[in-house]
């Protein structure tokens, strides 16, 4: 499978998609500003215990209070409060735990009002960012994740990821990290790690330990409410997280950004680098790579497929509800074939909306009747394929008798929703928009003052497709003609983010060239 990395950046926020066969599968979006983010370590304080919810709500000093459930404090609470409790109040203290004296563990089934106290203060991470109304999730398990392994503080447990099925190299990946990892940090080895040399875990080790200190260095400079160690940035925790043997591509369009990465990928998967573009096209870049057609017709109420089958994506407060419909196209021959078939591609896109749009929580996938079990096992076999691909925790059931699929999908930031209804710009939604000739004719009169005002400069229109295709169509065409009239090429560039009734002019630096009527 091919996968590329496409990153539109601006001043005022960075967009990510993921491709898959070119196809998009993932978007990712991340606003300049954006203050909370998963992964953030933060000093809180404790502002109320709530024993009915068996949670506690802390200040990080963010707008809305931050929601802490006993569930996530973690059995290593204790030692969390002990070296939280050192670190801000004795300057002598060290980020060293080889001498530390790890507490009990608390109980999993224990209450919030018996191991927490109002107003204390509490070294906490973000588990979840704001979503809605709710303030951010946090949690007391402290992880610093790397690209080949995490460290745990305050454990000494080593753990590797099950999809490392290899005996032999789950267990000398165990015995080489026990052999230099520090006391009382326990680790727990990624995927990216099969296959890899201690030179590599050591190195990884000594960046997430300096990460530790730095985390300590902060805690000791007071014991105020705020961050006291930030995430990487959505962008290199994205490329952390993702990049794998199978990407052939990432594309950036800012030069700065570009040059982040490259450095961010030199040093942490060198054989990366080299996949790494600065694209500089004339085009956007999600233009170019046909991203933003898809991002159009992805985020709709309605899904259509190659089949003419189509899935309806519902939300309500407790629950999506997504409704396949078999669309006018399907076979009426062969019936039971024909709807497992439409069953498996709306398997497919669903599986592909859940990730692109990142939706979490209940999902209801009402699926067309199948009467045969055989098929029903098919389906529930190959949904748990399609989801193979996202990282996101998820649980999938098996199809009900009344033909639902259930499915849990782990949620950490809020859900991506473009808005692709919209008032029309070309009719400012009368209904009624400049017929198409009549544009032209504005356009070849617009045409004529600017030649007229810079009859020696490079000339370039930038028009909507449906118009672009008029004016390059027939011979000669419209483009053709005015060669001939003007003895000068002008060049046509078709933009979609355009309305059908408007056009803009470029000279040969790229400046806009604005006419007074507005045009």
């Amino acid at each position: 499978m091919e996968k590329e990395l496409i990153i539109k950046s601006n001043n005022k926020k960075v967009d990510i998609a993921v491709l898959e066969n070119k196809k998009l599968v993932e978007l990712h979006q991340q606003e300049s500003n954006q203050k909370i983010v998963v992964g953030d370590i933060y000093l809180a304080k404790i502002k109320k215990l709530v024993p009915g919810l068996n949670a506690a709500f802390l200040d990080v000093g963010y707008s809305k209070d931050a929601f802490l459930h006993y569930s996530d404090l973690g059995p290593k609470l204790p030692s969390v409060k002990k070296f939280t409790n050192q670190s801000i109040s004795d300057n002598k203290g060290s980020w060293r735990l080889d001498k530390y004296d790890l507490r009990e563990e608390i109980i999993k089934t224990g209450r919030i009002d018996e191991v927490l106290n109002k107003k204390s203060m509490l070294l906490v991470q973000v588990l979840k960012e704001p979503i809605s109304t709710k303030g951010p999730r946090l949690t007391c398990e402290i992880t610093l994740p790397g690209r080949l392994l995490v460290l745990v503080p305050f454990s000494n447990s080593i753990s590797i990821s099950k999809k490392v099925l290899d005996k032999e190299e789950r267990q000398r990946l165990k015995i080489l990290v026990e052999s230099i990892k520090p006391k009382n940090f326990g680790v727990i080895l990624r995927t990216a790690a099969e296959g890899k040399k201690a030179a590599d875990f050591h190195e990884e080790l000594n960046e997430l330990v300096d990460k530790w200190k730095l985390m300590f260095t902060a805690l000791q400079k007071g014991n105020e409410v705020g961050k006291v160690l930030s995430e990487l940035d959505k962008t290199e925790s994205l490329l952390r997280d993702l990049i794998t043997d199978d990407y052939t591509r990432i594309a950036v369009n800012d030069k700065e950004m570009y040059g982040s990465i490259k450095t961010f990928l030199d040093h942490t998967i060198p054989d990366k680098a080299k996949i790494v573009q600065h694209y500089n096209g004339k085009n956007a870049i999600f233009d170019s790579f046909g991203i933003t057609k898809q991002i159009k017709a992805s985020f709709g109420k309605t899904a259509t497929m190659n089949s003419g089958a189509y899935i309806v994506l519902e939300h309500t407060e407790a629950m999506h509800v997504i409704d396949v419909n078999s669309g006018p196209k399907v076979s009426t021959q062969n019936q039971q074939d024909a709807v497992l078939k439409v069953n498996l591609e709306a398997a497919e896109e669903t599986a592909r909306q859940l990730r692109l749009r990142d939706i979490g929580g209940l999902i209801i996938i009402d699926f067309i009747d199948m009467r045969k079990a055989e098929h029903r096992k098919v389906l529930y076999q190959r949904m748990q394929e399609f989801m193979e691909n996202d990282t996101a925790q998820h649980t999938i059931l098996p199809l009900s008798k009344f033909g639902l699929m259930q499915i849990t999908r782990q949620r950490v930031r809020p859900e991506v929703n473009i808005k692709t209804a919209e008032v029309c710009p070309s009719c400012n939604g009368t209904g009624k928009v400049t017929p198409t000739l009549l544009t032209i004719d504005e356009l070849e009169r617009d045409l004529e003052i600017v030649m007229k005002m810079r009859p020696k400069s490079k000339l370039e229109i930038k028009i909507h497709p449906f118009l672009h295709a008029f004016l390059k169509k027939g011979f000669p065409s419209r483009q053709m003609n005015w060669f001939m009239q003007y003895k000068k090429w002008i060049k046509i560039h078709a933009d979609q983010n355009l309305p059908i009734n408007q056009y803009k002019f470029f000279d040969s630096t790229g400046e806009e060239i604005r006419l007074t009527h507005g045009k």
